[in-house]
């Protein structure tokens, strides 16, 4: 269980895409811990200086302020590296509703610059972010890959995308890669700023300033959300998985099912606050119920996730507490 104990060849090299981000931040934290090279790309567009900033005197770390645009870029990062994490890329399904174009130029020719570089550097795995907004309106619990809807957002068609390329690469040019459909990650250092910021940091800090949260819908829609240390141990089993399980995707969740409303309530508790929230519209683009099938990461990967959200929240409550 857990990843601490995952063994990788001496001297072993790690890029990081996206690792000033929330994900990669962590990633990166993780991976110098277990005392192997990191070197880290992000353009800041959305990552934040200040979460790899402890990390600049490690000996073990590299920075490239660049952007997955750029084909040259990505080539360059992949220079000497043996494990690709591809984590760079923008979320936000209501965001992509409103910027498809962009979203285009960023999660798939991005991710597909990425996977050329890899191929070219002679990289061993390519693991990249892919989501649970790929199931769309397909309305049976729990998601199980294989078994997708039609796609609601200009989001989730990229991560699709991403997935279909993965497959080619694997399949036309020997590149392992494998695509970890996160399902609402959650954690230290992510961002609760802004009107995309994802819910639960949104909540904490809204709930620490006295203030009353929106929830979009009626807060009856439920969620697998997943702990920030299960998505460390996808990204690093997977790095150590076969070629039998490469060019295919993977739900990465913990198995449960909470309701948005519960969450605000246990939250409201925690913080020891009698505040109401404001219900809001649903969201465009948004899947009404979403909770994971995880027998295949776990038969495939080794994926063994051992942080409930019980334990996960207590944990994220702690650290914005300090950090807020």
């Amino acid at each position: 269980m857990g990843y601490e104990d995952i063994k990788f060849p001496v001297g072993s090299k790690f890029l990081v895409t996206g690792s000033a981000g929330f994900i990669g931040s962590n990633l990166v934290e993780a991976i110098l811990k277990l005392g192997y090279k990191v070197r880290g790309l992000d353009n800041l567009s959305t990552g934040k200086k200040e979460n790899v900033e402890e990390f600049i005197d490690n000996p073990n770390y590299e920075f490239i302020e660049g952007d997955i645009r750029d084909l040259d870029t990505c080539i360059k990062a992949c220079e000497g590296v043996d494990y690709v994490l591809n984590q760079a890329a923008w979320g936000s399904v209501p965001r992509s509703i409103e910027m498809p174009l962009f979203y285009e130029e960023v999660n798939i020719k991005g991710t597909l610059n990425m996977m050329e570089a890899a191929r070219k550097n002679g990289v061993k795995k390519f693991v990249y972010a892919s989501s649970s907004s790929v199931y769309g309106d397909e309305p049976n619990l729990p998601k199980q890959e294989g078994r997708e809807g039609n796609l609601l957002s200009p989001y989730a068609l990229t991560k699709r995308v991403d997935e279909e390329y993965g497959k080619l690469y694997t399949k036309l040019y020997g590149l392992d890669t494998y695509g970890l459909r996160y399902f609402n990650v959650f954690g230290r250092r992510q961002n609760p700023e802004g009107a995309y910021a994802a819910v639960i940091p949104k909540f904490i800090k809204q709930l620490l300033n006295n203030e009353s949260p929106t929830i979009n819908g009626d807060g009856k829609q439920s969620r697998d959300f997943t702990y920030i240390e299960n998505v460390i141990e996808a990204n690093l089993k997977a790095c150590n998985s076969s070629h039998q399980a490469a060019g295919q995707a993977y739900n990465i969740a913990y198995g449960g099912r909470e309701f948005l409303i519960d969450i605000y309530n246990e939250l409201a508790n925690a913080l020891g606050k009698d505040i109401e929230p404001i219900f809001g519209p649903d969201r465009k683009g948004d899947i009404k119920h979403s909770n994971a099938d995880i027998s295949k990461a776990k038969d495939l990967l080794g994926y063994d996730p051992d942080w409930s959200f019980e334990r996960g929240i207590v944990a994220a409550i702690d650290w914005y507490k300090e950090n807020l």
